[in-house]
């Protein structure tokens, strides 16, 4: 049974830090990338960050959407089949639920497409003052 298990969200002021975790299992980690993704009311789910997979020739390529970029760090812990995501200088606009996947295909499709086959519940991240 293919499950993913989010944690680590929660209330941060602006400019402050969170670390995600994404704890899966139940299927084959070396062959799945994993991505992250989030939701806003009222918005689309977006692609925020992807890591390709462990067998992939291009093993440990990440990918982030330009927003994030120089502020989040997406790292996977092949011993604990645990990708993370850290969050750095968390903006209002970020605020959001956040959704990791797992996908057989290359992390480079680095959205909510038919690829990203298992999906966890989501950890709600809130950035306010």
């Amino acid at each position: 049974q293919v499950q993913l298990v989010e944690s680590g969200g929660g209330l941060v002021q602006p400019g402050g830090s969170l670390r995600l975790s994404c704890a899966a299992s139940g299927f084959k980690w070396n062959y799945y990338s994993i991505g992250w993704f989030r939701q806003a009311p009222g918005k689309e789910r977006e692609g925020v960050s992807c890591i390709s997979s462990v067998i992939s020739s291009n093993d440990q390529n990440t990918y982030y959407t330009d927003s994030v970029k120089g502020r989040f760090t997406i790292s996977r812990d092949n011993a604990k089949n645990t990708v993370y995501l850290q969050m750095n200088s968390l903006k209002p606009e970020e605020t959001a639920v956040y959704f990791c996947a797992a996908s057989p295909g290359s992390a480079y499709a680095c959205y909510p497409g038919p690829s990203w086959s298992a999906w966890g519940q989501g950890t709600q991240v809130t950035v306010s003052p």
